[in-house]
């Protein structure tokens, strides 16, 4: 093989404008391919990473909906004590989510306020500390900005509440820390405290109220949800698999559906691209094939020839079009990420090694393809014909 890969190489080193033409060609439309393939399973893969990175493997809620969207779970301690005594089950947190409006001096934002039960918080530091003390809590960097504080300020929280009165006074918190909370959007304020602090700001103490119980499993999630599921029936159990899965069937789809069209498209542009390439090539060449033939070349070695040829260009081009499309994917994802509602952790591009070979499976095939009919030209070619033709032009 290394015989026919020299002489494809030295045909295109001939013929440098067409070569790097077809080089080109294949490491844009490689690049557009390997973005579709990210963006097909982007969306779900960041959001698994990031489900994952919270922590919690099984999420409790208290109908079929999704965790957060449907009713809540009215006696919440009973609940978090009669889960957390399961042999399956590690740690339970009740976790709450209301709107409120924080001030600080003449500035004001609508945010929203997340209570958290248990010791393990789902957010993370990074400036300050956690919430320790009886009205602390942590605000996400664009209510920090918005409101001008820093950890030590004080601000005027007013809940709004959907347990409790329709209007509870005011209340001064203290802001221990600056964090990035779950499910941050680039410009919506957020904050969180203790659950007891968000009872209190809500105006009933003790109101025992959860959206959802996220529970930490003792190492296996769907085992925990069964026995969650047994000892209260009442409630309905998700896995994070299980939540993914939901997710993509009523949200995702779209980007599946997208990605798919555009990579049939980009592969359809690639084949012509590439078998008219190779087909000009070889037209241009078929006194020299036929002069080679006759000089005892065999019809399996030009057919090899054209292969390597197809192999070359396309091997070159796809591997330059693997961090031309990283780099292509970095920019798109800063693009569609500033769409309204999509989570600063949340990406739509996510590399991982079973695209990569995947595109690189597309791409053996296109080049397979594309020399299928330059190669039936030079294996049907008639040498006699052929070199009378080239002698009589």
């Amino acid at each position: 093989m290394s015989a026919p890969l020299a002489f494809a190489w030295r045909s295109l080193v001939r013929q440098p404008p067409r070569s790097t033409l077809g080089v080109l060609g294949v490491a844009a439309v490689g690049a557009l391919l390997l973005d579709m393939l990210l963006l097909s399973e982007g969306l779900i893969l960041s959001m698994r990473e990031l489900l994952d990175r919270l922590g919690y493997d099984v999420r409790v809620t208290a109908s079929d909906a999704l965790p957060g969207m449907g009713a809540a779970i009215e006696g919440a301690p009973d609940a978090v004590a009669a889960i957390a005594a399961l042999p399956a089950v590690r740690a339970v947190t009740p976790i709450r989510s209301e709107d409120a409006e924080l001030a600080h001096r003449d500035r004001q934002v609508t945010s929203v306020l997340l209570g958290v039960g248990g010791t393990a918080p789902v957010w993370t530091i990074l400036r300050g500390r956690d919430p320790e003390n009886r009205r602390d809590l942590v605000i996400n960097r664009y209510a920090a900005e918005t409101l001008g504080v820093e950890p030590g300020a004080t601000v005027t929280l007013r809940a709004s509440c959907s347990h409790g009165p329709t209007a509870p006074p005011p209340v001064e918190f203290r802001v221990s820390g600056v964090a990035e909370l779950p499910f941050d959007t680039p410009e919506t304020a957020s904050a969180a405290a203790r659950l007891v602090d968000l009872e209190d700001a809500c105006g009933a103490p003790g109101a025992g109220v959860a959206d959802f119980l996220a529970v930490t499993s003792a190492g296996d999630a769907a085992a925990a949800a069964v026995a969650i599921g047994a000892a209260r029936p009442d409630l309905r159990a998700f896995t994070n698999d299980q939540l993914i899965g939901r997710v993509q069937q009523t949200g995702f789809t779209y980007f599946r559906q997208i990605s798919t069209v555009l990579a049939t498209i980009t592969m359809a542009f690639a084949l012509l691209l590439i078998t008219v390439l190779l087909t000009v090539s070889v037209n241009q060449r078929l006194g020299e094939v036929a002069a080679l033939r006759a000089l005892g070349f065999s019809q399996r070695r030009v057919v090899l020839d054209v292969l390597c040829e197809s192999a070359l260009i396309v091997g070159t081009g796809g591997v330059l079009s693997v961090p031309l499309g990283i780099a292509l994917a970095r920019w798109l994802d800063t693009i569609l990420k500033r769409m309204p509602g999509i989570p600063e952790q949340m990406h739509f591009f996510v590399f991982e090694p079973q695209a990569l070979l995947f595109h690189a499976g597309l791409l053996a095939a296109t080049a397979l393809l594309a020399a299928a009919y330059p190669m039936r030209i030079v294996a049907r070619l008639p040498i006699a014909a052929t070199l009378r033709n080239e002698v009589i032009s």
